[in-house]
C-alpha cells in the first residue's frame, strides 16, 4: 500500500489511507445493511494496525457520532417504537457502562491487547451468527406466508415484554462497551424473535434510535479512560459518512444480497483470525464460505426465476435505501 502523507485538519493528523477505509467501510454498510462496526473494529486492528483497545474506543466514538443521523429520520417519521427504546436503554446503559468497567480493567495488564483482540473475535462470531439468524427467520417469514395469509404487522403500540428486553440491552450494551460491536446486528435478531411481528421500518428505526443513548454513554465512559485517538474517529468519520450515503444511493439500484453474504464470510474468516486461529483455519473458512455462498447466489437466482428470493433487504436509514422505503411504505397503510 503507498505510503500518502499525512494532512493536517484543526491541529489533528488526518490519515488519508485510514479516511479511505473509512469510505469503503461505509460503502459496504450502506449496500448490505451490515453493522458498522463489525466492519470498522477488525479493519482498525488487522489493516491498519491500530491497537485493540484504541480500535474500540474510538469506534464506539465514532459511532455515536452516525446513530443519530438515522435515528432522527425515523423520529420524524414516527417509526420509533419509543417504549422499546426506553426499556432496552434502560438494560443498554448500566450495561455499556459495565463492559466499559471491564475493557478499562483489563487496559493495564500485560495481556490487554490480546485479550481484547479475543474479545472482538468472539463478539464477531456472534454477530455472524445473529446475521445468519436473521436471514433464517425472515426466509420462515416469507415461505409461511406461501401457505396462508400471515398475522398483520404491528407498530409503534406493540406491547413490551419488558424482563427479555432489559436483558437484551444489558447483554448487548455489556458487548459494546468491550469491544464495540453488537448495537445493531444484536440488537436486531433479538427483536425479531420477540417481537415477531414487529413493522421491519419500526424494529429499524427502535434499533437505530435504542443506541443512540448507549453509544453516547459508553462514549463518554471510554474518554475518561483516554483510549480514544481523536484522529482515528475524524479520519473514520471524513470517509464513513459519504461513504454511507453513496452506499445508500446505491443499495436503490442493487439490493446487496450476494454482497451481503461475501461479507459474513469475509467476517468469519476475519473472526477466526483475531482469535489466533492458524493461517490454513482461517483460509479454510474463506474457502468453504465462499463455496457455501456461490451455491446460494446460484438457488437465489433460480428461485428469482420463480417469482422468489432467498432473503428479504432489510437495511437501516444510514445502511441502505430500503429502511426508507419501508418508512414511506408505512406511512401509506396508516
Amino acid at each position: 500500500m503507498p505510503d500518502f502523507p499525512d494532512v493536517s485538519l484543526l491541529g489533528l493528523t488526518i490519515d488519508p489511507i485510514l479516511a479511505f477505509g473509512g469510505l469503503l467501510a461505509g460503502l459496504l454498510v450502506g449496500l448490505t445493511g451490515m453493522g458498522g462496526a463489525a466492519l470498522v473494529t477488525p479493519m482498525l486492528v488487522l489493516v491498519f494496525g491500530v491497537p485493540p483497545a484504541a480500535a474500540v474506543s474510538s469506534d464506539v466514538v465514532a459511532s455515536a457520532a452516525m446513530k443519530p443521523v438515522g435515528a432522527l429520520v425515523h423520529a420524524r417519521a414516527r417509526t420509533v417504537h419509543w417504549r422499546l427504546v426506553w426499556w432496552l436503554s434502560v438494560g443498554s446503559i448500566p450495561g455499556v457502562l459495565i463492559g466499559t468497567w471491564i475493557f478499562a480493567s483489563v487496559l493495564n495488564t500485560d495481556e490487554a491487547e490480546e485479550t481484547i483482540r479475543i474479545w472482538i473475535g468472539g463478539v464477531l462470531i456472534l454477530a455472524v451468527g445473529a446475521m445468519l439468524a436473521k436471514s433464517y427467520i425472515a426466509r420462515r417469514r416469507r415461505l409461511a406466508a406461501q401457505d396462508q395469509a400471515p398475522p398483520p404487522m404491528q407498530g409503534t403500540d406493540l406491547p413490551v415484554r419488558i424482563v427479555p428486553t432489559v436483558i437484551v440491552g444489558v447483554l448487548v450494551g455489556v458487548l459494546v462497551g468491550t469491544t464495540s460491536v453488537g448495537s445493531g446486528s444484536l440488537v436486531v435478531t433479538s427483536l425479531l424473535l420477540l417481537y415477531p411481528l414487529l413493522r421491519p421500518s419500526v424494529l429499524v428505526g427502535t434499533d437505530l434510535t435504542q443506541a443512540v443513548p448507549m453509544l453516547v454513554v459508553g462514549a463518554l465512559a471510554h474518554a475518561g479512560f483516554g483510549a480514544i485517538s481523536i484522529a482515528v474517529v475524524v479520519s473514520l468519520l471524513i470517509g464513513q459518512i459519504p461513504g454511507v450515503w453513496l452506499g445508500a444511493k446505491l443499495s436503490s439500484s442493487y439490493d446487496g444480497h450476494a454482497l451481503r453474504w461475501l461479507l459474513m464470510v469475509i467476517l468469519a474468516a476475519t473472526a477466526v483470525t483475531l482469535i489466533g486461529a492458524p493461517r490454513a483455519v482461517t483460509g479454510a473458512v474463506a474457502i468453504v464460505g465462499v463455496a457455501i455462498v456461490s451455491a446460494l447466489i446460484v438457488t437465489d437466482r433460480r428461485a428469482g426465476r420463480d417469482g422468489r428470493t432467498l432473503e428479504p433487504h432489510l437495511s437501516t436509514i444510514l445502511e441502505g435505501q430500503d429502511a426508507t422505503r419501508g418508512v414511506e411504505l408505512d406511512q401509506r397503510s396508516r
